[in-house]
């Protein structure tokens, strides 16, 4: 599931940007920077290995004298080039930008000439957000006339952090023009454009500038995209007029940096009430508290200065965020999503869309603590947006750091007590952890914050907490928000399959938990649960022959289950095959049952055989029978 993108771009525009940026990221894989997946699959020509006092500075000064826990260290046993490149490619392979950075430095102290292992290096330290060493590694590169088209973009964006304008625009005037490129400057591609443009008003040419974007916008679907940098030009050099007829354009302003930009705008124009209706209008304003805080300065007459750009090097970080996040839209993001958000971070440290966006998509690639350094950034910036904070939360929850996920929900829910979300993330926390019953408030709290004005939004937290009183033994209550889901949703399979498992496990109502658990598999036909539900609905029933498919059908898809597989032996009893009823007790066994009273159970089954247990249960209450104590030995 690809992550919420930090800059969202108007429908419109997207469909275009996306193309665009989709055939940078072709260019950028196959001409620009081959190494960068290359390097995961094929295998490495080892060369002679040549002693070489190679990147001093890429490899730092200071090396700590012991690795965090989640980083693995070389083996000892390891020598030479081959230990530190494979290394190097495993730990690419999962995404450990660290690690793989550390290992491809290892092994290019042992060669330092490999184009491949330099650019791979160069890939796992931008993506890791080590912009020095990789700033150090261009340039040895660069030294030594094996730059590539990644190690030159690295070199402009220091060129342009540093304001050397002239000397970035000769050196994107200098590239090759590829067949295409007709007689646009710098080979005609749009990221080297766009730099190109904003270098220009960097050095003073405020009118080469803004012709620059003109031209670039004539490029098929670029005028979305770019429109939206010759609005900020615009501003930047006081042509507010200009910038607004731009920016009211929905295709090209219609995202949370241009909504921002526009409020400037507006307000530089006198024009502050224009401003605070735009404000109002904009879907989801509520949950962005600075957008309210500008709402609320507009609306007291303050008129807001216009630093959505401050210099050239901001509008060249805007670039690649707009890149990025157009590269992180798709439902697996681009790895280059992540290269050029970091490049963006490297020019725009204060950016805190970058630093969004940068933390979604290290939760996407499964690195949650690289995440969590992006969130402490925002908090450092007093960047304390909810969106950012809820995903801060769900990436310290996959990362099983539960106590300050916890934390986290309870500090946003304080701050934001009116934020649904807020209170929803910390009932399913709560519900994660089995703290059922303290889940039940948070959802309370949530639902009557979204009342009865938007049902659609209602749907899951009824649905959470009826989870949450069912686990906390209060079914009555449970059913009831059950079923007020479903009147939202009659088709939900969820829902369905809760609700009818639940009735079927209390052995309540089974003609019509079998009715719901049959609408459940109607929508969802390979859901190993809800095939586990249908099966045991007919077990209750006493329909064991006709409960027998749909169980081997939920085991198949779910083979690693105990609870499945011990389903699966109680049918086969009850069905008349006990020596294959004994065969997936065993395997439920082995697969460690989450409870010690689950384990007991089948133990007691496969001692005794389904139908003694059953007996044992009935006289007692439902329940197996304790053991009886050990007798103490005899001293």
């Amino acid at each position: 599931m690809a992550p919420a993108a930090a800059l969202p771009i108007a429908a419109a525009a997207a469909r275009v940007a996306s193309r665009i940026a989709k055939d940078w990221a072709k260019a950028v894989t196959t001409r620009l920077i081959p190494l960068a997946l290359i390097a995961l699959t094929a295998t490495l020509p080892l060369r002679p290995v040549v002693a070489a006092p190679l990147l001093a500075q890429a490899q730092g000064q200071e090396q700590p004298a012991v690795r965090p826990a989640h980083r693995p260290a070389a083996p000892a046993e390891i020598h030479g080039l081959a230990g530190p490149y494979m290394a190097a490619r495993m730990a690419a392979i999962q995404n450990d930008y660290r690690s793989a950075a550390d290992y491809y430095l290892q092994a290019l102290a042992q060669n330092d000439t490999d184009g491949y292992l330099q650019d791979s290096a160069l890939v796992a330290l931008i993506s890791a957000g080590e912009m020095e060493r990789a700033t150090a590694l261009a340039l040895t590169m660069s030294d030594q006339g094996r730059a590539t088209e990644l190690a030159k973009l690295v070199q402009r964006t220091e060129l342009a952090r540093a304001g050397r304008w002239d000397d970035l625009i000769k050196a994107i005037d200098a590239a090759p023009s590829p067949e295409d490129a007709g007689d646009m400057p710098g080979g005609g591609a749009l990221v080297d454009g766009m730099m190109r443009a904003w270098a220009l008003l960097g050095a003073g040419k405020a009118g080469e500038s803004l012709s620059a974007f003109k031209k670039l916008a004539t490029l098929r679907g670029a005028a979305p995209m770019v429109n939206y940098h010759l609005a900020l030009a615009k501003a930047k050099v006081g042509d507010f007029e200009g910038a607004e007829e731009l920016l009211a354009d929905p295709t090209t302003g219609a995202h949370i940096l241009g909504v921002v930009a526009r409020a400037q705008v507006l307000s530089q124009l006198e024009r502050d009430k224009d401003a605070v209706a735009m404000l109002d209008a904009t879907p989801g304003v509520a949950e962005e508290p600075h957008l309210l805080a500008l709402r609320d300065r507009l609306a007291k007459g303050q008129t807001l200065p216009f630093d959505s750009i401050r210099t050239p090097a901001d509008g060249i970080a805007q670039v690649f965020l707009t890149f990025g996040s157009v590269l992180a839209s798709t439902d697996e993001p681009d790895p280059l999503a992540l290269i050029h958000v970091r490049l963006a971070e490297y020019l725009a440290p204060d950016m805190g869309e970058a630093h969004l966006l940068a933390a979604q998509l290290l939760q996407g690639f499964g690195q949650f603590d690289l995440a969590e350094r992006e969130f402490e950034k925002l908090r450092e910036l007093g960047d304390m947006r909810p969106i950012a904070e809820l995903a801060r939360i769900d990436a310290l929850t996959r990362a099983e750091r539960l106590d300050d996920a916890e934390k986290a929900a309870l500090a946003l829910t304080a701050t934001h007590p009116e934020l649904a979300q807020g209170w929803i993330a910390l009932g399913d926390l709560l519900r994660q952890q089995d703290k059922f019953a303290q889940a039940v408030p948070a959802y309370d709290k949530a639902l009557s914050l979204i009342g009865d004005k938007a049902p659609e939004a209602r749907w899951f937290p009824l649905y959470a907490r009826g989870i949450a009183l069912e686990r906390a033994g209060k079914f009555p209550q449970a059913e009831s928000d059950f079923r007020a889901a479903l009147k939202i949703r009659p088709d939900s399979p969820q829902v369905l399959n809760y609700l009818g498992y639940s009735l079927v496990d209390r052995n309540e109502k089974l003609d019509e938990a079998l009715k719901l658990i049959q609408r459940a598999v109607e929508l969802r036909p390979d859901d190993g649960y809800i095939l586990d539900s249908l099966a045991w609905a007919y077990f209750r029933l006493g329909r064991y022959d006709e409960a027998v498919a749909p169980m081997e059908r939920a085991v198949a898809a779910m083979a690693g289950d105990s609870l499945v597989n011990d389903h699966m032996g109680d049918i086969y009893w009850m069905a008349g095959r006990q020596r294959e009823a004994e065969i997936q007790w065993h395997r439920a066994l082995s697969l460690k049952p989450d409870k010690d009273e689950d384990a007991r159970r089948i133990r007691a089954k496969l001692e005794h055989g389904l139908d003694a247990v059953l007996e044992q249960e009935k006289s007692n209450g439902g329940r197996l029978p304790e053991p009886a104590p050990e007798p103490a030995k005899a001293d």
